[in-house]
C-alpha cells in the first residue's frame, strides 16, 4: 500500500480510463488509484474491474446517482480517511492531468513542506493551456482572477482541479459542511484551507485539453463558481 491515494472520478471515460491508470502505475513513486464512478452508462466501472484483476492497488467506488464532481470528491476523501493514507491527490481521467507531474505535486508536500499543493495553470500569470478555444480559456482565466480579487485568497489558479492534501488538511476542513458540488467545490475547498492558515505551494503544471471523450464543464458549472463566490463574500467569507 502507498502512503499517497490519487483520486479519479469518472462518468463515461472508457476511452480514456484504461490509459489514464496504466500512466499513474507506470510513475517511478508508487501511488494507489480510487477510481469514484458515477454509474457510467458506457461501462467505464466494469472495465475498472476488470483491470483490478491485474492491479492490486487499483479501488473503485461506485455511486448510484451523478450528483457533482464536488461530491465525489467528497467521497474519495473520506474514503481515503478511514485508511492510512498521508496524501490524497486529485486528478481527472482525461489526461488534462499529466501523470508525470504527480510527483511534483508529491514532493511540494512530502519535501517541500506545504500542507495542500496545486498544479497551477496560471502561476505568476503565466498561462499554460493547450487545445482550449479562447472563450473557454478567457473564462476560465479571469474567472481565477476574479476569485482572487474577492476573495484576496494568494492562489493563482484558484479553480484547478489537480490538487494534492496532506491528511490534516482534509480532516480539519468539514468535508459535511461543503457547500459547493461543481466548479466552485474546488475555489471553496482551496479556499477553506487557507483560512485555516495551511501552508499551499503552487507548481507550474501544463493542462492540455481531453482528446478522448466528452467535456463535462457546463454554463451551469461556471455560473455557481461566479455567484458561489459572491455568495461567499457576501457571507463574510466563512471557514
Amino acid at each position: 500500500m502507498s502512503n499517497t491515494l490519487v483520486i479519479i472520478p469518472t462518468f463515461n471515460e472508457k476511452e480514456n480510463i484504461e490509459a489514464i491508470i496504466k500512466a499513474v502505475f507506470e510513475q517511478e513513486k508508487e501511488f494507489d488509484i480510487l477510481i469514484v464512478d458515477d454509474s457510467s452508462p458506457d461501462g467505464t466501472a466494469e472495465i475498472v474491474r476488470n483491470l483490478q484483476n491485474q492491479f492490486s492497488n487499483l479501488f473503485l467506488e461506485t455511486r448510484i446517482e451523478k450528483t457533482g464532481l464536488g461530491t465525489a470528491y467528497i467521497h474519495g476523501f473520506n474514503w481515503a480517511l478511514s485508511r492510512d493514507y498521508d496524501f490524497i491527490i486529485e486528478m481527472d481521467a482525461d489526461f488534462s492531468h499529466n501523470p508525470l507531474d504527480l510527483i511534483k505535486l508529491y514532493n511540494a508536500c512530502a519535501i517541500d513542506g506545504a500542507d495542500f499543493s496545486i498544479g497551477s495553470r496560471y502561476l505568476n500569470n503565466k498561462i499554460n493551456v493547450v487545445n482550449w478555444d479562447f472563450k473557454r480559456l478567457f473564462l476560465s482565466y479571469f474567472a481565477s482572477k476574479y476569485v482572487r480579487i474577492i476573495t484576496q485568497i494568494p492562489i493563482y489558479d484558484t479553480t484547478a482541479g489537480f490538487v494534492c492534501y496532506k491528511r490534516k488538511v482534509l480532516e480539519e476542513i468539514e468535508l459535511n459542511k461543503i457547500k459547493f458540488v461543481g466548479y466552485a467545490f474546488q475555489i471553496e475547498m482551496k479556499f477553506k484551507a487557507w483560512k485555516r492558515k495551511f501552508k499551499h505551494k503552487e507548481v507550474s503544471v501544463i493542462f492540455t485539453d481531453r482528446k478522448r471523450g466528452t467535456s463535462k464543464m457546463s454554463g451551469s458549472i461556471i455560473s455557481e463558481a461566479i455567484f458561489g463566490v459572491i455568495k461567499m463574500r457576501l457571507q463574510g467569507l466563512p471557514k
